[in-house]
């Protein structure tokens, strides 16, 4: 038995661990790309089981928080709209960040040492995630793979007698407000919390109108109109834009409790105007710490070390410094191609030497 005041050394010592393995975790927003684990990828098909239960085994099997499970259960489509969300969201930063020394490196450990820490790469992690969430269910709605939504409902406008609504728009305000349930806010005390809920919403999906023509040889007397989203990767171009022009935020603290108050914007740039808004009033993705060069090996990335570049764009910039080797290789290709009647396409082989340039170590 322990003796009272060992007793409760060690009850002081187990909670100071307790919050700080808290500190440790991600701090909202348990899903996708900033989930404490990857989301397991489904089958294409489930085993045969009865229908009612079967999105139930497929939620379960997701490492999501108890509140977005139980939102998964809902509707039998959610399960396999957020697989197709972290995927599309993964391959879109990869391709973002694909000339850049941090390329979306997203191995376990080191996309895990990345959420501990505040930086601009978690910051756009957090936004394409809530951004892929977003334009994957609204997509879903429309394609009548989910039970609780269905096409986006005709906005009223003017000059009704010119077209009319039609076809079956991409449902955005369903996908807005379920995605603002799910990531959730958690208490405005948590620093890093309110951070990440203000990066998840930072990004809002472009909205197009595409338009069908009816009519006596394509006269076009008659239009049918539906909203539509932006392909993905506008999305992506956008926030790689606001990633390079984040803002790196404070916090005030009271000294006397310790206690972190509201997050302070950069000098020379105004917060908004009073009523304690606990964050600067900017549509731009906000971080609290100066990103790691990504150079070398370490928490956070592989470092650059045999990364391939392209000499005249960025290997200075990706290789550090440290110089690249040039490699010489001969590859074959298809050339001059030309179309045959009626219907298959001709092509020459050719051979050509290229030369591929990779960062030293």
């Amino acid at each position: 038995m322990l003796d009272g005041p060992l007793l409760a050394r060690w009850l002081a010592a187990a909670f100071a661990l307790t919050l700080l393995l808290a500190a440790l975790r991600p701090s909202a927003a348990y899903f996708g790309l900033t989930g404490s684990e990857p989301l397991t990828i489904l089958p294409l098909t489930l085993e045969p089981e009865a229908a009612a239960q079967a999105h139930y085994k497929a939620c379960d099997r997701l490492k999501l928080e108890r509140k977005q499970r139980r939102m998964c259960r809902r509707d039998p489509g959610v399960a396999e709209t957020l697989v197709e969300a972290v995927s599309m969201s993964a391959l879109e930063c990869q391709y973002q960040f694909r000339f850049e020394r941090w390329n979306c490196t997203l191995e376990g450990r080191y996309r895990a040492s990345l959420l501990k820490r505040g930086f601009k790469e978690t910051a756009f992690l957090y936004a394409i995630s809530s951004a892929g969430l977003t334009h994957a269910l609204a997509k879903a709605c429309s394609a009548g793979r989910m039970e609780r939504c269905t096409c986006d409902e005709a906005p009223d406008l003017e000059n009704r007698e010119a077209w009319q609504w039609g076809g079956c728009g991409d449902n955005l305000k369903y996908s807005s407000k379920f995605v603002k349930e799910f990531l959730g806010r958690r208490s405005s005390k948590d620093l890093r919390a309110r951070v990440d809920f203000h990066n998840n919403l930072v990004i809002k999906a472009g909205v197009e109108t595409t338009c069908k023509c009816h009519g006596v040889s394509g006269s076009c007397t008659v239009r049918t109109c539906w909203r539509q989203l932006a392909p993905f990767h506008e999305v992506g171009k956008r926030l790689k834009h606001k990633y390079e022009t984040a803002l790196k935020v404070g916090s005030t603290t009271n000294e006397a409790t310790g206690e972190a108050g509201a997050i302070s914007p950069p000098r020379g740039r105004a917060s908004g105007t009073g009523g304690g808004d606990p964050l600067p009033r900017t549509p731009e993705l906000v971080h609290l710490d100066d990103s790691p060069s990504f150079c070398l090996a370490g928490r956070f990335s592989p470092g650059t070390a045999g990364r391939r570049c392209h000499r005249e764009k960025n290997c200075e910039s990706i290789c550090c410094g440290r110089g690249h080797n040039t490699q010489s290789r001969v590859v074959t290709r298809p050339c001059q191609c030309q179309v045959r009647w009626c219907c298959y396409v001709e092509c020459r082989q050719c051979t050509q030497r290229e030369e591929v340039y990779t960062c030293k170590g």
